[in-house]
Formats: C-alpha cells, sequence, structure tokens
C-alpha cells in the first residue's frame, strides 16, 4: 500500500526534534547518545566510558562498576525444585523479572528454545504443558539480594521458544511463547502461541496452562495496566509483519494470581492497534514515522480481532489493508504508571516494510493509557554502514561503527523511571539506560570471545532479559549465546533518575 507522507504531517506543527544514532567512539570515549526531544528541570549526569572488563572479561563496564556470572548455560546446576540436580542451566536465556522473595531475590527467566538439543529445559512434574513440545520453558534462579547465586529449578517446562514477557502487579511473571505452530507440528500435542504464567515458587505451585484468552500468536512480550483490566502484547512476525494487541477484561473482571484458571478461553475482547494520522486514515506500518515526529502523540483505534485462536488464519491476516497498523519487530514492552513502552527493533530489509517507508535501526515507543495516544521516544536512524559483514572480532574492534547503538530489543523500566534496553543489533551490543534528557548510554557491554570454527568472536550476540532488583541496587541482564546471566552492580542511584 503505497502512502503519502502528507497525510501524515499535514495540519499540525511537528512536535520533535532530530534523532542522532548513538556511536561509541571507543572504548575510552563517553558513550551518550542524544536519541530524543526533551529536558528535564535537573541536571542528567552522563555514565562514565565503558572502560572496565568485569565478570572474567565476559562484559565492559563504566567505572566503579562490577559484575558477576550468576548462571551460565552448560555450567551451572539445574535442579527439581527439591535439591536434586537433574542438569544444567539451559541455552539462551531471555526475558526475565526480578521479584523479592523474604531474604532472597528470585529470577524468572525465559529460555528461547524450540529443539531438545543442547541445554534444554527439562520436564519435571507441576510444570509440563505440552509433553511432546521439547526444550523451551521458564527457570527461576535464586540469589541473595545482592545477585549470588543460591540455586535454580524449573518454573515451566513444555513450551517453545520462550522468548519476552511481563511482569504482573502480584510478583509473577507472564511468559510468551514466539511461535504459532499447531497441535501435530513435529511431535506437539497442543498448540502453541500462549502467554503463560510462571511463579517464583517451586515446581508443585505452578500453573501450566494456558491463557486462551490474550490470543495465539508468535507473542513476543506482554503488559498488564496497572487497573487489572487490561492487557497489551507486542507481536514479532514477518509477512506480513506483526501487530500491537489490546485484551480487555470482561465487565467486573480484575486479572488475579493464577490467571488461566479464573479466565475463560472466550473472555472478555482482544483488539489490534491502528494509529490514525491528521485525516483520520491508519498508519499502515509504524516505519512510515521518523525522528521528525518525535514527541508527537498520535491518536489510536482499536479493531476487534476475528477470531483470537487462529483456528485457520494468524490474528495478523485476520484484517483487510487500511484497517490495521503493523510493524517489523514489535519486541520488549514495559510498564509504568501512566503507559507502557515498547520497541521496534528495526526495519530495513526487503519484506520488512512498505516499499515507500524509511528504514531504520530501531524506535522506541509510549502508550498512554489514559489518553490512548501512541508516541515515539527515540529513534535509531538507518546506518548503511553497520549493515556490512566484518572479517571478525579482531578487525572489528578497532572499528568505532561496531560500538554504534542499533537493534534495540529487551526492554524495563527501572526502579528510577530511566528505560533500561537490551540491544539486539549488528555490531558490538550493549545494555543501554535511556531518558528524554541524556538520550540512550551504554552502561555494559558484551565482550564474550568464543574460539568458532570460521572466526573468533561472539560478541554480536545479543543481550536479553534487563531486570533491576525491586530496590535498585541489582541490575541482572542476559547474553544469549553462549547463555550467561549477569548479576551488575554500582552507583545506579547516581546515573539514572
Amino acid at each position: 500500500m503505497s502512502f503519502d507522507r502528507r497525510q501524515l504531517l499535514s495540519g499540525g506543527a511537528l512536535l520533535g526534534a532530530s534523532a542522532v544514532a548513538g556511536t561509541a567512539l571507543g572504548a575510552d570515549a563517553a558513550q551518550a547518545a542524544p536519541l530524543a526531544a526533551g529536558k528535564r528541570s535537573t541536571i542528567a549526569k552522563l555514565f562514565p566510558p565503558l572502560t572496565e572488563y568485569a565478570a572474567g572479561g565476559k562484559l565492559v563496564l563504566p567505572r566503579g562498576f562490577s559484575a558477576e556470572v550468576v548462571a551460565q548455560s552448560g555450567v551451572t546446576d539445574l535442579q527439581d525444585g527439591r535439591g536434586k540436580t537433574i542438569g544444567k542451566t539451559p541455552d539462551r536465556p531471555d526475558g526475565t523479572v526480578a521479584v523479592r522473595s523474604g531474604q532472597r531475590l528470585r529470577l524468572i527467566q525465559n529460555h528461547e528454545i524450540s529443539s531438545k538439543t543442547g541445554n534444554f529445559v527439562p520436564a519435571v512434574a507441576g510444570t509440563v504443558y505440552d509433553p511432546g513440545a521439547e526444550g523451551g520453558g521458564v527457570t527461576v534462579i535464586e540469589t541473595t539480594t545482592t545477585g549470588r547465586r543460591v540455586a535454580e529449578w524449573v518454573g515451566l517446562s513444555g513450551t517453545v521458544s520462550n522468548c519476552a514477557g511481563g511482569p504482573t502487579p502480584w510478583g509473577s511473571w507472564l511468559t510468551c511463547e514466539e511461535t504459532e505452530a499447531k497441535a501435530g507440528t513435529g511431535s506437539f500435542t497442543k498448540d502453541h502461541g500462549y502467554v503463560f504464567e510462571v511463579f517464583a515458587d517451586r515446581p508443585d505451585q505452578q500453573v501450566p496452562k494456558p491463557i486462551e484468552a490474550w490470543g495465539r500468536a508468535p507473542h513476543e512480550a506482554v503488559v498488564v495496566e496497572p487497573s487489572r483490566t487490561r492487557v497489551y502484547l507486542t507481536e514479532d512476525a514477518s509477512r506480513p509483519t506483526g501487530l500491537l494487541y489490546r485484551w480487555t477484561a470482561p465487565t467486573g473482571y480484575r486479572l488475579r494470581p493464577r490467571i488461566a484458571e479464573s479466565l475463560g478461553r472466550d473472555a472478555g475482547r482482544l483488539d489490534a492497534l491502528a494509529v490514525l494520522t491528521n485525516d483520520g486514515s491508519v498508519l499502515p506500518d509504524l516505519a512510515y514515522v521518523t525522528s521528525a515526529e518525535i514527541g508527537r502523540p498520535f491518536r489510536t483505534s482499536w479493531k476487534r480481532v476475528p477470531d483470537r485462536h487462529a483456528t485457520t488464519t494468524s490474528l495478523r491476516k485476520q484484517f483487510p489493508d487500511g484497517e490495521i497498523t503493523h510493524s517489523k519487530k514489535l519486541e520488549g514492552a514495559w510498564g509504568d504508571r501512566r503507559g507502557m513502552y515498547f520497541v521496534a527493533s528495526f526495519a530495513f530489509a526487503a519484506g520488512d516494510l512498505p516499499t515507500d517507508a524509511t528504514k531504520h535501526d530501531g524506535q522506541v515507543w509510549y502508550y498512554d493509557y489514559a489518553d490512548e495516544t501512541l508516541t515515539l521516544k527515540a529513534y535509531f536512524p538507518y546506518n548503511e554502514q553497520l549493515h556490512v559483514e566484518t572479517a571478525g572480532w579482531e578487525e572489528s574492534l578497532g572499528r568505532s561503527l561496531d560500538l554504534a547503538f542499533d537493534g534495540p530489543d529487551g526492554c524495563h523500566v527501572s526502579p528510577y523511571g530511566d528505560l533500561i534496553l537490551t540491544e539486539d543489533g549488528n555490531t558490538a551490543n550493549h545494555v543501554l539506560a535511556w531518558n528524554a534528557t541524556t538520550g540512550a548510554q551504554a552502561i555494559a557491554r558484551n565482550a564474550i570471545v568464543q574460539e568458532q570454527s570460521e572466526a573468533k568472536g561472539n560478541v554480536y550476540s545479543e543481550m536479553t532479559g534487563p531486570a533491576f532488583s525491586p530496590d535498585g541496587t541489582v541490575l541482572f541482564a542476559n547474553v544469549q549465546e553462549p547463555g550467561h546471566v549477569f548479576a551488575i552492580r554500582g552507583p545506579w542511584r547516581t546515573y539514572l533518575g
């Protein structure tokens, strides 16, 4: 569908400012990037440059910060919840939340695994959804309040490609399957593509049952509105690209623990987002919105999903052209009291976006619950040079472009109010802090170098699952391959908030 940008811009002044892709000029250079419009009344303090190697040389951090490994795929022990070792920490850690449990912390953590190879999530009684599903699931890692490892056990098994998710107001975790595979596919005995609730408890306290009312799709992340009557879900999909969904509870119902046990499969209403332009038409794709519109609130409407169970047709394929708004790589999402942030990681390849839309290396959006408006908060302009293949880590280490910021993916609102992002980009991947004053700043970089047959360097492996401890003293973050979970400590209050 061809879309005239005058439909987007006419009838009102631009409210944004230009955006600049963040580029670190080397390990000894400041790593701030002005990605957004807006000013705070206080003077923001920038993080020091990334100069300090930590956790055995696996992360690079600012001066004054430290880190240690909490879990490592294939190395640290995995238990059955009763103290018996049943294997090793599963591969590919992804979405994570940290909750307080007595005098300890518990990390509820996804594993984006779709096959029973390597270090997978084993089936443990009380946690199994589909006995025929292979490898995916969720583990619970117990640590001290300072992030030192105590134990790890299985919280959910028999699921597929558990990617992101989101927290609930009562302290559980909502994990999303990034698939839409149906029963009968391979060894599957049940349909997949659901959201499940996982508790920071032992296996016998879990509810391995899908929340069918929220729809079946390749879900990425989920946010529960503080009212507990609405839920927002991102979708990471292609051909066509994904949608943002909203589920609204039936009259008189408020979400509560053990959702899947109280919510019928057809309860409430599931809708897809439509972003409106100045003339009232529907924006076909978020990629039409560029840095010129940073800070501008767009009106929205919601269109009912005809068949939330995707019985014969994927949810995103159930709408005619011009009725809803698509986007490539709708990934991480996290809410605050007024609204929810979500990211579109990138849109640049053939088939990713309409031919007349604009390529980008990342967008950060904010949806206001009360106003029902959508606002672009940060923009990573497309940089062709970042997409040129390099010859390996030794060569790329000296190239400043390989320390640029691109591909925001994981998303977390810190206790200080700043947004924490993790990158899945084409360059060295970071943990970033973002606010409207400083833009994006690097607070950690993946420095893992793994011997490989063709070249050295797994530094491009994405970072995932940013999650602060509730008291704001420890930031947990992961490298997906080879799987590592880190606890990062430092003077957070000095630089955030």
